[in-house]
């Protein structure tokens, strides 16, 4: 079993741990993300998708209101909070065993969500997008998700050449890891960014050296759920695509990976459990 240096994280209050490997669930709550079957306008579609997550086995629900696929259009920061406060506050008093996760990159969207009851920060940004966002994360003591991203949800896709593709990328975290140290945050989570700034075979060749990430000291995130990687080497639509997430899912867990996001969370949840049983673990899964 592939083990991460630092095992649990205080959330909610108590530490959280991860060397089961745990799911998180996504909520787009937007009109354009990528994965069409994922977006969501009422708030009775959006509870009864995060009441299927959760007796699915979700740990995490992940709430994003601005879409950062390749080319997303850009929206205020008053829209976006607009679509994302009322979702956390209905999750927080209708499930208050989930972990709510805001996906954001903008520090005041992040500051307002925790204020109305999200647990965790997931900027996919890492912080380059908004110059207060460490500092907020550190006032508001709640853990960090950092991802590997270049350039915006814009431009990132041409920001894709790199002399050595993980050196570079772990490079790059560990700068921030230790900015992020220095203002005193320690739960910390990687994520390293698959298809933000990367071609689909530097995601392949990402994956293959996921372990190598473990080095950081901090457990590992790992989004790839029915991404271009997948959907464009099978030659498939998006719709399609959960086979190929459930196999690269199944790899991920193989290299440690501590947290899965996904859109389907009972298959990624039996994938969980099925890799568990191979490697001679049997703790179940628990919220």
């Amino acid at each position: 079993m592939a083990q991460v240096s630092k095992k649990t994280i205080k959330i909610k209050g108590r530490l959280l741990d991860l060397s089961l490997p745990r799911v998180m669930g996504i909520l787009n709550i937007t009109p354009d993300s990528f994965y069409s079957d994922s977006r969501m306008t009422s708030m009775d579609e959006v509870m009864e998708r995060a009441e299927i997550m959760q007796n699915d086995g979700a740990t995490f629900i992940d709430i994003g209101g601005y879409s950062t696929r390749p080319g997303a259009k850009e929206i205020s920061i008053s829209e976006e909070a607009d679509r994302v406060l009322p979702v956390i506050e209905a999750l927080n008093k209708y499930f208050p065993d989930l972990i709510i996760s805001i996906d954001t990159f903008r520090s005041e969207v992040a500051r307002q969500s925790i204020g109305s009851g999200a647990h965790v920060i997931n900027d996919v940004a890492g912080g380059i997008l908004d110059d207060a966002m460490f500092d907020t994360v550190a006032e508001l003591g709640v853990p960090y998700i950092l991802m590997h991203m270049r350039g915006t949800p814009q431009t990132m896709s041409k920001l894709t050449e790199y002399n050595f593709l993980i050196p570079e990328i772990m490079a790059e975290l560990a700068a921030k890891l230790i900015n992020l140290r220095h203002k005193g945050i320690s739960d910390v989570i990687i994520d390293p960014g698959f298809g933000f700034a990367k071609t689909t075979a530097q995601n392949f060749e990402l994956m293959k050296n996921l372990s190598e990430f473990h080095q950081l000291g901090c457990p590992v995130l790992v989004g790839i759920s029915r991404k271009g990687m997948i959907y464009n080497t099978l030659n498939i639509p998006a719709k399609e695509a959960l086979g190929g997430t459930t196999v690269l899912n199944t790899i991920s867990l193989q290299q440690g990976a501590a947290i899965i996001r996904v859109h389907d969370v009972k298959p990624a949840v039996e994938a969980v459990k099925l890799w568990m049983a191979t490697s001679g673990v049997n703790e179940k899964i628990v919220i």
